[in-house]
């Protein structure tokens, strides 16, 4: 009997080496675009701080390398092992609380001597894997019951995050099992009853935020109150923004981040120094590439092969929306200061390892369904 091989087993391009490791080449060359602008951004905004960018591309590389294995992974073990490193998470966040290097009068890291981390952002990527894994082999829409259970997934977590206190990273907790919980199919009424109880809640909630978390609230809803004190920062990302005109003032050529106008350049911040040097039209090909990965992620939701796949990769790709769309209302002024980094730009470790975790996962639930499929 004769033998013969295929371009899965032999590779002999790049495009086949990555369909061989389970990438999917569209998705990749996305990330790697916009990956490669923030190193050039991070730059700028550090400074042109060698150190900086070469710390982050360091960290790029292990999640690139953390994507590939991932990617290798059959959906159904993160179905499977997904409620289980849930628990392992709220573990690490309980010890954090208890354990956690304290700065700036919050606890969000954890020391294990090896290596140094925020268990927040694990649990920020296993949160709507648990939630999808919760409704895989339940009848859809979800019922009252169902709902609650949902709910307390993604509640007990976020109650933990917004202790250390890091109510930014709370949002986005709840968005991603949001976003799964949706897709799961939440009746409107559901959806209108949950937006009521919000909205009834919100006097309880404000008179439980830190003084500085009311104050962003209040500097958002009227900046020009203390241009010089709380709404120093914003006011002066708005400049940053609004002075690059259409098509900026030129890489390293920013004057609001080179100058110490801009707080934190390098990472919340980092969206006003991308406008400055690049103008309207660099942002409106910023959001092109955001938008083409929220895209992608999609199409491969639309394409999975069961509940868990798909409501997994729609809930990732929507939470990678939310996080850009978050930063960047942020520094523009349109939401309040919460402490979101812009994914892929941002300096930052163990986010930008998730991040790409998240991404890992999307090509094995994508390249797994077509090897299925032959």
């Amino acid at each position: 009997m004769s033998m013969t091989t295929t371009a899965r087993d032999t590779p002999s391009t790049l495009s086949g080496w990555l369909i061989h490791w389970r990438i999917d080449i569209q998705l990749l060359a996305a990330l790697c675009s916009c990956t490669l602008l923030g190193l050039f951004v991070l730059y700028s905004a550090s400074g042109q701080s060698d150190t900086l960018v070469i710390n982050q591309a360091i960290r790029l590389g292990i999640g690139l390398v953390g994507m590939i294995v991932v990617a290798q992974i059959p959906p159904h073990w993160f179905r499977t092992a997904a409620p289980w490193i849930y628990v392992i998470g709220l573990v690490l966040l309980i010890a954090t609380l208890v354990l956690g290097d304290a700065a700036m009068g919050a606890r969000r890291w954890l020391d294990i001597g090896v290596v140094r981390f925020q268990p927040s952002e694990i649990i920020k990527l296993v949160v709507p894997l648990t939630v999808a894994a919760y409704f895989h082999e339940r009848a859809l829409p979800p019922r009252l019951p169902q709902v609650l259970v949902a709910a307390l997934i993604i509640g007990v977590p976020v109650a933990l995050v917004v202790k250390q206190p890091d109510l930014g990273t709370a949002i986005l907790i709840i968005a991603g099992g949001g976003f799964a919980l949706f897709f799961a199919g939440l009746r409107w009424r559901v959806i209108i009853l949950l937006i009521v109880l919000a909205a009834a809640a919100a006097p309880l909630l404000w008179f439980n935020m830190h003084a500085y978390q009311q104050q962003r609230v209040l500097t958002f809803l009227n900046p020009a109150s203390d241009p010089l004190g709380a709404g120093y920062h914003i006011t002066q990302s708005k400049i940053a923004i609004g002075s690059g005109g259409l098509f900026g003032k030129g890489w390293l050529n920013g004057t609001q981040a080179h100058l110490n106008f801009l707080p934190e350049a390098d990472t919340d911040f980092i969206f006003a120094v991308f406008s400055e040097e690049n103008g309207l039209f660099g942002v409106l090909g910023l959001m092109a590439i955001y938008c083409f990965i929220v895209a992608r992620g999609l199409f491969i939701a639309v394409k999975s092969q069961d509940t868990f796949q798909r409501l997994a990769a729609a809930s990732l790709s929507m939470t990678f929306f939310f996080y850009a769309f978050v930063n960047m209302g942020m520094v523009a002024g349109l939401l309040p200061v919460v402490g979101v980094p812009l994914p892929l730009f941002s300096y930052g470790g163990t986010s930008m390892v998730m991040l790409l975790a998240s991404f890992g996962i999307l090509m094995s639930i994508h390249t797994h369904r077509k090897l299925l499929a032959t």
